[in-house]
């Protein structure tokens, strides 16, 4: 048994210990959104949009229209051996703005206010499926008339 035992023994239990600290669990921050002390300094009514971006600072995305609203996003994610990363916590802060650009209402949202959104996809299906680039270079060629040919 000697040293081929023991080392297999070391073997085994290397592989084992590895096996243990790569199902390790790694979480991983995207986004930003603001403290509520940073919050606090926003005043609904009152402050302008200069006065929130001194405040929290400017955020990753706005409204559609310009001045509707900003919003702050910040989402953890788990990354767990080779499984696909799962979102475990989504918080969202919405700053809206009135006409003049004054602060109208600010809000937050978590994971569990979300909703699941189904996007339509509209794509064209193309007609050259199974055509090769020769095929279609050679296609066209009685499609061509005289005056595209000759400028009249």
């Amino acid at each position: 048994m000697g040293r081929l035992g023991i080392g297999m023994r070391r073997g085994v239990t290397l592989l084992a210990l590895f096996a243990l600290v790569s199902c390790t669990a790694i979480y991983r921050n995207h986004g930003y959104v603001p403290r509520d002390e940073d919050l606090e300094k926003v005043v609904v009514g009152q402050s302008t949009q200069q006065d929130v971006a001194a405040a929290v600072g400017r955020p990753s995305s706005t409204g559609l229209l310009a001045g509707s609203g900003w919003f702050y996003v910040g989402s953890r994610f788990k990354y767990f051996g080779g499984r696909e990363p799962k979102e475990v916590d989504r918080q969202v802060v919405a700053i809206s703005f009135d006409d003049k650009g004054v602060v109208e209402n600010v809000e937050r949202f978590g994971l569990e206010d979300g909703q699941v959104i189904v996007l339509s996809r509209r794509v064209t299906s193309s007609s050259i499926k199974g055509m090769g680039f020769l095929r279609q270079l050679l296609g066209n060629i009685g499609n061509i008339s005289a005056g595209q040919i000759f400028g009249n």
